[in-house]
This record gives C-alpha cells, structure tokens and sequence, in this order.
C-alpha cells in the first residue's frame, strides 16, 4: 500500500495545479494549503480499498489529458506575452530593487523624523500650557496635560537619530519635574495666615531656646539687640510678605541671618540683611558695582529674597526645607534627597542630619526664635523698646555728589544720609539717574540747592587721598616701612627679632599667611620703624654680643654652654659650623657669641644643686631619688621624656 501512497499524493498535487491560472498568486497559495490538507487526508486513508484507489487513478487520468491540453494553450500564450514583454536579467532586477527600497527606507526615515518633531513640539506645547494651568490654581488639569504629554514621548520611535533622542530625554525630564512641583506644592499651601509655618517642638528646638535665652550669655544680647533693630524694618517686609501671600513669620528670618544688620558680611561673602552672595543677588535683580551694591539696600533686597523664596517653595513645598535650601542652596539640599532613594521628602527631619551643620542649626534655631517672639512676657521681650522704621522721601538726582556734601547743604548729618543709602559703597551718587532717600521735608531743600553741591567721584576721591599723602611727605615725615632682603636659613621669627619688630605685624604688611614660605633672595617689607633706625639698632645689637671661646669639659653639652652664654645650642652650631649628629669633644674649643654668666649667689647657696650622671642612671630614677617629680626634674633640665642623659653630664637636682 505504501507505494500507491505517494503516487496519489503527488497526482493529486499535479492535478489541483495544473487547474489554477498562473498569475493568480493568491489563489495557487489558498490551493496549495488545500492540497496538503487533502494530502493529509489521502495519507490518512490510504489503507483504504485498491479497488477505490485504481477507480481514481482512471478519473485522475482523463482529467490530466483535458488538463494538459488547456495548459499548453496557456503555457503558449504566456510566451507569446514574454516574447512582447521581455523579463529582465536577475542582476538588473536586483539593483533596480535595491534603490527602490533606499528610496522607500529614506522616505520612510523623513517620514519617521518629521512625525517625532511633530511629537515634540506637541508635547512641548503641552507642558507650557499645563504650566499657567498650575499658576492659575488648576492643579488636577495641569497634572492631566502633563500626563498626555508624557504619553504622546512614549509613543515615539525609538529608532530616532540621536539628537531627537537627547530631545526625548530633556522633554521627559521637563515633564518629570512639572509633575514633582505640582504634588510638592500641594503639601503646603502658601498663604499669608500666621499659622502657615507649623511651630516644631523637640530636642533640637528646645536646644536652640536655651542657646538664646540663656543668663549672662552674649546670645542673649545679641538676640535682644536684634530684637530691638526689627523694629525698624519688621514692619515693611510684613507688608511684602503680605503682598506676595507668604506667611508672615518669615519677617524674623533676618534675625537668623544677619540679626537685622544692614552691613553684616558672611565669611562666605554673603552680604545684607538677608545674607545674600552675589550670584544669588544678581540672579534675583540686585546689582552690584564700583558705586552700588544693592545686596546692603534693605528695601531692595526684601523683595529679592521674597521672590528667592517664593521659587524654593514652589520646588519643595515644605517651609521647613525651604528654609534650609535658603541657607545652604537648593541644589545641596537636591542632592541630600536624591541620595535617599526617594523622589520626594515632605517631612524637613527626614533629612536633618544629612545636611551640614550650620545649615542642620539654622532651621530649629529659627523655630526657636517663632517660639520666643510669640510669648515676649516670658522670655523678657516685652521691656525691649523697638527701633522706629525710617520716615525718607526720595529725590531723582543725575549729578554725582558725595553724600558727606549733600547732608551739609541740606542740613542733616552724614550718619543719617549714610543710613538710608547704605547701597552706596563709596557714599557717592553714581553716575546717570539715582533715586537718592534724604530725611522727611528735605527734598525741596535739596532740589534747590543741587547746584551748590560741588561734583565728586571716585577718581576726585582718590585724588584727594594722594593730595593729602603727598601733604604728610612734604612735612619730612617718611614711610615707616623699609625691605629687608631674604638670606637662606632666615626665619620670620629671626628677621622680626632682628629688627625688634612682631612676626604679626611683617605678616600683616606682607599678607602672609601662617603657612607662606619665605624664599631667599625675595624682599620682605619690616613695618614700624625707618631702614635707618632698623639697620642702627641691628648693629647696635650686634656690637653689643662678643664671640667667647669655651674649652669643652666633661659633662659638657651644647645646652649646658648655651645656656652658661645666654645663647642657643643653634646659634653655637652655626657659629662653628658642627653638623647636628656631631658630638663634642673634651677639649675642644667652642666660639661662643655672648659673654658667660656668673654665678648667681642663689645658686651658690645651693637652692639647685649639681649631680653628676653616672652608669646605670636614668632621669626617673635621679627624681626618685631626690624627691623630684620626674616632669618638674625634666623641665628644669629642659629635656624631654625621650631624651637621653649620659655619664659625667651635669643635670640641676633639688
């Protein structure tokens, strides 16, 4: 049976092709499939009767012969049409597809990049209009832009070229953040109500009141005077605050930072009452040069710092964090979070001992002070007499003037003026347009005798300054600094004792610092007395010490001679030229500048007495035995706990 098998299978297969039209690719494909199925189907019954089998064999037959016949008529058509259109050879019609499918990927590339731009600047649209959204108050709509924006970047093809991809990644990043201040600033409402910054009690906090309250400490008058100096401007950043809805507690945020001091200076160079470093200032709109610096005007620098925090508000959303962003920088504080894994922490003790220490003090201590000021009765704030603000009009003036000259004509004194323009560095107008504040009923006065005022600037300041220094020369009185050229081996400590004058002040006049090197051959300028004098007292100095000659003794050591002459051990071995690990021998003689001491009546009476180092001992062991406490015994000896002591030296017993 096997044999007929195949037989019908592959007569059957010939029999439903040769049926089909030639072009009809689809069909042949439908055909074929039901061909194998009845192939299946054959396989599966051929078991089946011979009889059945041969009687399909002769039907098979005759319909192969009608067959055969209808396809050598097709098969003859079909070459005449080869004949009228004739097929190109293989290679020609591989090349001719080859540049058909760049074209087809490159307009398919453009196609691709154009619709991603298109994504882009879709999405991009979307981010600002979810943006006023969220400014306007409608937090929930912006959030559903935002996330349809972020939808429409995912959709992109990720075969983009790269710069579309670095464009992905900053849009998604954009959005990522929109989404981050949206739900930060829904954790805080910022409003003007007295309760908007929660008043935090523990540990911390409790520290930092006693730290400020505390008896007969200098916090304690440091906090009342600056106490007393918010009276004077309190009263006009609660009115800002109140204009720009922030709560108004942080009117004592000045008291932290500068204790409401116009002119304190950080050592990080923060300046101002709101303590402000002048990338900040400047990115916030305060201006800074060789005449202003307004980072010291109080008025001006109120609003920047409000606009400064009303911007780390809108990041964090928590006042708390928003206060230690302040001190320390928002991008500090960013980093802290980053590094706990999370993408948002609304509690500020989440992350307290994290961040530096100034910064992890800043915040309980002006906790502290909300806590003091809201009960003055019990801390003793309530007998403090408040500074009055400043009542000024303003005056637009376009002459430069010192001020030193516009308080004498109108009449006021220069402190006065001085203090309501502490912008001004210099105390002089600067050049173009400048709003001048002059005291209440002073700007008619003013405006009237503008003309008297005489014109000044720095280049007249300065000349002004020479015109008298030229003045002091003139009288014979001369420089009192002269230069001192560096040897090798001078010291600070020797060139100062040299010419009688402290290491302090030639470091001041140099500005060196503690660890400066001094370089042989370089000058150093000698403050304090004229090259004369220095040079006269040198010599007077050096006439005064003669060089003894010392026969060396047993016992005898650099220390002990030194101090016989009144000298040093160092100044000996340079005198001789003896390297440091020379030892000295008996009878040797020894230059010695100064002259020997005599012996003093005390020490001949026996109140120190001489022992003589013999073997065996050791400095523990000669206390001992003279009732000596081993550091008194090494100090009058003036050696150390490592030092070595050797037989026939000579040591100072009691």
């Amino acid at each position: 049976m096997r044999p007929y098998k195949f037989f019908f299978m592959a007569l059957f297969l010939s029999l439903l092709c040769g049926c089909q039209s030639f072009n009809n690719t689809r069909g042949n494909t439908v055909q074929l499939k039901d061909a194998a199925a009845t192939s299946e189907e054959a396989s599966n019954n051929a078991d089946s009767d011979k009889n059945e089998v041969v009687a399909t064999l002769d039907e098979s037959s005759d319909n192969s012969d009608n067959n055969s016949d209808n396809n050598s008529d097709n098969n003859s058509d079909n070459n005449m049409e080869e004949e009228e259109n004739p097929v190109p050879e293989p290679g020609d019609r591989d090349d001719s597809e080859n540049c058909e499918e760049k074209e087809n990927e490159a307009d398919s590339h453009s196609e691709a990049k154009a619709a991603s731009v298109s994504v882009l600047e879709n999405a991009l649209g979307l981010c600002d209009e979810a943006h006023k959204l969220w400014k306007n108050g409608e937090s929930e709509n912006a959030l559903t832009i935002l996330d349809k924006a972020y939808s429409l970047i995912l959709k992109m093809s990720t075969d983009d070229g790269p710069d579309t991809i670095q464009q992905k990644k900053e849009l998604r990043m954009t959005i990522s953040k929109r989404i981050l201040e949206i739900y930060a600033s829904r954790n805080i409402v910022v409003s003007g109500e007295n309760n908007s910054i929660p008043l935090t009690m523990n540990e911390y906090v409790q520290k930092e009141i006693d730290f400020l309250t505390k008896s007969g400490d200098n916090q304690e008058s440091f906090f009342i005077k600056a106490y007393r100096r918010s009276g004077k401007y309190r009263p006009y950043i609660i009115e800002e605050l109140a204009k720009a809805g922030l709560p108004a507690e942080l009117s004592w945020l000045p008291l932290i930072e500068s204790g409401f001091r116009v002119y304190a200076l950080s050592p990080a160079r923060a300046l101002g009452l709101w303590q402000f470093i002048p990338s900040t200032g400047a990115k916030f709109g305060l201006e800074r040069d060789r005449y202003v610096d307004e980072r010291l005007d109080p008025y001006k620098s109120t609003k920047a710092a409000i606009a400064y925090l009303r911007e780390l508000h809108s990041i964090f959303g928590d006042w708390s964090t928003v206060l230690a962003a302040y001190n320390c920088g928002e991008g500090r504080v960013l980093r802290v979070i980053r590094d706990q894994n999370v993408n948002y922490l609304d509690n500020f003790w989440d992350i307290y001992s994290y961040l530096p220490r100034e910064t992890a003090r800043y915040v309980p201590r002006f906790l502290a002070t909300l806590h003091i000021v809201s009960d003055p009765q019990k801390y003793g704030l309530d007998l403090v007499e408040l500074d009055l603000p400043s009542e000024y009009e303003t005056v637009t003036l376009s002459r430069q003037a010192h001020l030193k000259d516009i308080a004498s004509v109108i009449g006021t004194d220069n402190s006065i003026l001085k203090g309501l323009n502490p912008e001004l560095r210099h105390n002089i107008v600067p050049p173009g347009k400048y709003t001048l504040r002059v005291p209440q009923q002073h700007s008619g006065i003013l405006l009237s005798e503008l003309e008297q005022i005489p014109e000044s600037s720095l280049r007249t300041v300065k000349r002004k300054k020479a015109g008298r220094s030229d003045k002091y020369r003139k009288k014979g009185k001369k420089s009192k600094s002269f230069y001192h050229k560096i040897r090798r081996g001078q010291t600070l400590s020797s060139i100062a004792k040299k010419y009688n004058v402290s290491v302090k002040k030639i470091r001041r006049a140099n500005k060196l610092g503690r660890r400066s090197r001094l370089i042989a051959g370089k000058s150093l300028r000698i403050p304090g007395k004229s090259s004369r004098t220095a040079v006269s007292y040198a010599s007077k100095k050096k006439k005064g010490r003669r060089v003894s000659k010392h026969v060396v003794k047993k016992g005898d050591s650099l220390w002990n001679i030194a101090k016989r002459y009144g000298t040093t051990a160092k100044a000996i071995r340079n005198l001789n030229k003896l390297p440091n690990a020379k030892k000295l021998r008996v009878g040797q003689v020894v230059k010695v500048s100064g002259k020997k001491k005599a012996v003093s009546k005390r020490s001949r009476k026996g109140k120190k007495k001489i022992y003589k180092v013999r073997h065996g001992d050791a400095p523990h062991k000669i206390a001992k035995r003279h009732n000596m406490k081993l550091s008194h015994f090494l100090r009058v000896n003036r050696l150390k706990r490592g030092s070595r002591i050797y037989p026939g030296q000579k040591l100072y017993v009691d």
